[in-house]
């Protein structure tokens, strides 16, 4: 529930947080995660946590998207017993002039951006059952055109871990890959109702 300071109560695997409700226009507000704001232990017990879930599917590389999802990816891999992890890139550097990119919205970010997969880690990826990682599956846009970059270059995606789901419109997104979909705890989108007050949407879109 919206407490009157306007965070909201949530379960993270075996973490209890207390996340921000943080408008996005007049009518919509969300529980804001921002991972790295939790500090080494959340990000260590969370990546234990996922990787209890994703155990028993032989996982061999762990990807995820820059920059929320890179604790995520270290902890998951460590508690995996993997030494090697996949960074999907937001941001254009000079080793990825040539990368293989996809285009991607996000619900937190106002304009069009491009996932990019640095060719010289396709090695990485080809031929091994992939996790994809990410902090909060929201409209399920920047979880799809990973997944589209994975089997690009030949990786087979076997999970998708989140801390988060976010209502339900990724499910209509991913289609097929939701049931990839395996999660440590889940949040509604907000409505603002008439009187001012928020009410929790479990359904909606953004």
């Amino acid at each position: 529930m919206v407490d009157a300071l306007r965070s909201y109560e949530t379960t993270v695997g075996s973490q209890v947080l207390h996340l921000p409700v943080v408008p996005l226009n007049d009518g919509l507000a969300i529980a804001l995660l921002i991972t790295v704001d939790h500090g080494v232990a959340f990000s260590a017990r969370a990546g234990e946590d996922l990787a209890k879930l994703l155990a028993p599917l032989d996982v061999d590389v762990v990807v995820s998207v820059a920059t929320m999802g890179i604790p995520l990816a270290i902890e998951a891999s460590r508690a995996l017993g993997l030494d090697d992890y996949l960074i999907l890139q937001k941001t254009p550097k000079i080793h990825l002039a040539d990368a293989i990119s996809e285009p991607v919205t996000s619900i937190t970010t106002d304009k069009r951006q491009r996932l990019l997969f640095d060719r010289a880690r396709v090695g990485a990826v080809a031929g091994k059952r992939v996790a994809l990682i990410d902090d909060v599956v929201s409209t399920g846009a920047s979880v799809r055109a990973a997944l589209h970059l994975v089997r690009h270059v030949g990786g087979d995606p076997v999970a998708i871990g989140a801390l988060l789901t976010e209502a339900a419109a990724w499910r209509s997104t991913l289609g097929e890959d939701a049931a990839l979909v395996q999660a440590l705890g889940a949040v509604p989108l907000f409505r603002r109702r008439s009187d001012g007050m928020l009410e929790e949407d479990w359904q909606g879109t953004a």
